[in-house]
Order: C-alpha cells, then sequence, then structure tokens
C-alpha cells in the first residue's frame, strides 16, 4: 500500500509539501507497507458553496380581466434544489441536524449523480460540481461520524433503515483505516493528479473481472482505498508504486510485462495477484495477501458491498478526496 493523501486535484499543485503527515503501517504481500489515508470517511472538499437551485419561472401577475396569450404563458415553477454544501461549514455536533444533514446530503447527491450519468458524459472531463460539492460534504460527515462514535451512534438511530446500514458501512470503513494510520511529524512531499474519468476506469475494472473472475467492486474499492482511483502519485515508503501500490518484486511476478504506473495494467495485475490468492473463493483470504490488516480487509469489503448495493456509490466515492492525518490535524490535499 501507500500513502493516503490525495483527492481531485482540480485546483491544486501537482504537488505539495505537507507539515506532518499520517503513516498507516500494515504489511503488505508479507512486507510492511505504508498506505495512504484516503479519507474513507465524509468528503471534506474546499469550495465556497454555491446555490444549486434550479431557477424558476415566476408567473407575471395579471388584472382580473387580462389573459395573456398562450405563447406567453410561463413554465410550471421547477422545485428549487438546495443551495450546495460549502466545503469548509462547520459540521453539526447534534446527532438530530447530522441526520437531517446526511439525509439530504444523500438525497442530494444521488439526483445529482443521476443528472449526472443521464445528461454528462462520466467517460469524459470532470465530474459537475455539484457531484463534487455533495460527495465532498458526505465524506466529511461520515469522517466526523467516525471520530465520534457515540455521536454515531445517535444519529443511526435517527435515520432511516436504509440510509443507517449505508451510513455503518462508511463510517466502519473509514474507521477501520483510521486506526492503521499512526499521524507523524515533519515534512513530505506528495504527488497528486487527478483520476482518470470514472467510466473509463470502470470499463478497466470490468474488463479486469471478465478475465480473471475478481468482482469489479472489489477491484474498484481496492483502487479506492490504495490512491483514491490513481490520485496519489507518490511511492510509499517502502517502495510499493503506482495507482495499485505494488513492490516491484510483487509486480516481477504478476505485472505480467505491464508498466506498474499504468492504470489498465496495474488493475490487471491486482486483479492477477486476487485470483491467485484465493478470489473469488476466498476473498477475505485474497485481501489479507493483499494487505496483512484484517481491517483493511473489511474496509475494501465494506466499500465494495455499498458499490454492489447501488452503483451511485461508485461514483461517489470516485469523488471522495484525499487526506492526510498530521499531528496538527486533518489536511485535504485534493478537491475544490
Amino acid at each position: 500500500m501507500r500513502d493516503q493523501r490525495a483527492v481531485v486535484a482540480r485546483s491544486r499543485p501537482n504537488e505539495e509539501t505537507v507539515p506532518a503527515t499520517s503513516l498507516w503501517t500494515g504489511r503488505w504481500r508479507g512486507r510492511p507497507v505504508a498506505a495512504a489515508l484516503v479519507g474513507l470517511a465524509v468528503a471534506l472538499s474546499g469550495c465556497a458553496g454555491s446555490s444549486g437551485a434550479a431557477s424558476s419561472v415566476a408567473p407575471r401577475r395579471t388584472a382580473p380581466s387580462e389573459t395573456v396569450p398562450s405563447e406567453a404563458a410561463p413554465e410550471p415553477s421547477a422545485t428549487p434544489r438546495p443551495a450546495l454544501p460549502d466545503p469548509k461549514a462547520a459540521i453539526p455536533k447534534d446527532p438530530a441536524k447530522l441526520a437531517r444533514s446526511l439525509t439530504g446530503t444523500v438525497a442530494e447527491l444521488r439526483r445529482a449523480t443521476d443528472d449526472w450519468i443521464r445528461d454528462g458524459d462520466p467517460g469524459k472531463g470532470l465530474p459537475p460540481e455539484p457531484v463534487v460539492l455533495l460527495a465532498l460534504q458526505q465524506q466529511r460527515l461520515y469522517r466526523h461520524l467516525a471520530r465520534n462514535p457515540e455521536v454515531a451512534s445517535r444519529t443511526y438511530a435517527k435515520l432511516s433503515k436504509s440510509l443507517a446500514a449505508q451510513a455503518k458501512d462508511n463510517v466502519t470503513a473509514i474507521r477501520n483505516l483510521l486506526s492503521l494510520v499512526h499521524p507523524i511529524s515533519g515534512s513530505a512531499k506528495f504527488r497528486v493528479q487527478p483520476a482518470k474519468p470514472a467510466d473509463v476506469l470502470l470499463g478497466h475494472f470490468k474488463y479486469a473481472e471478465r478475465r480473471f473472475g475478481v468482482d469489479w467492486e472489489i477491484l474498484a474499492a481496492v483502487m479506492f482505498v490504495e490512491t483514491k482511483f490513481g490520485r496519489v502519485r507518490s511511492p510509499s515508503h517502502t517502495g510499493a508504486k503506482g495507482p495499485m501500490q505494488f513492490m516491484p518484486g510483487t509486480w516481477a511476478a504478476y505485472g505480467m510485462g505491464g508498466d506498474i504506473q499504468d492504470t489498465r495494467d496495474a488493475l490487471l495485475a491486482a486483479a492477477n495477484y486476487l485470483r491467485a490468492s484465493g478470489a473469488p473463493r476466498d476473498y477475505r483470504r485474497a485481501l489479507y495477501a493483499y494487505n496483512h490488516s484484517w481491517a483493511y480487509v473489511d474496509a475494501v469489503q465494506l466499500h465494495a458491498r455499498q458499490i454492489k448495493r447501488d452503483i451511485r456509490n461508485y461514483y461517489a466515492y470516485y469523488n471522495w478526496q484525499v487526506y492526510v492525518v498530521t499531528t496538527n490535524g486533518d489536511r485535504r490535499l485534493t478537491g475544490p
């Protein structure tokens, strides 16, 4: 694995110095490994909130005797959407307010994702602003709940059954990964870059699934945890490289002659390695071979389960940002 600290590098430099970084020490394929803490919790992107409300046409007032030509009749008013969340706004502390914020954020994110899939092109370009900001807010909320277990328990009780189940999976996964992180002092430079378009990655995941029989959702969850879908480009302190964080020796055995830095090659190698390690018959065994930590295994499986339940969760995770845990607190490296 490697260091988790990159998100969508939309307006940030490709290389940034962080005063302190969080490294989680796990063991990767029998070797110590530093994993980048991909901020698997709540999206904390950094752009001022902008209005996302749909513009509505206000009908012109008319006198009782006045008629309005049919061609001039106003369009029916659209239901206004809430303003987009401000990534710097304080997270509510009260469980009831947290539950309302999470419920509204998830509902709006699903709607914005549907619009993106239907009217946009997830296979090209950057995600639309509503998806980025709402996914970021979702990540921020889950991250807050992961760090506050008692508040999280009280918040779950105020959510719908389905959203409570989703929240528990995400918060548990984030908490597991945070448990592997050890904030340290010092300076470190991290290279980040934008991820490949969401549907380009989806095509690679599904091709690897067809070739090796490993569920594409598992591959997506591994890449999400490892490098936030390829946004983190720095090697780990042990020398693991590329979007799937392979050690050179493991790559020589399973890379099939490909390029360790190439997204498609790395995904095929990961599927090849997981298949050789027991997948799909025993995903827990295979994932433990990939990274010797049961907390890691559980986190990957929880995220994969959410993607399987609703593909919109894949698009949400795609827009979660990269964090570094420092001795001075969390720092986000990518996002708006």
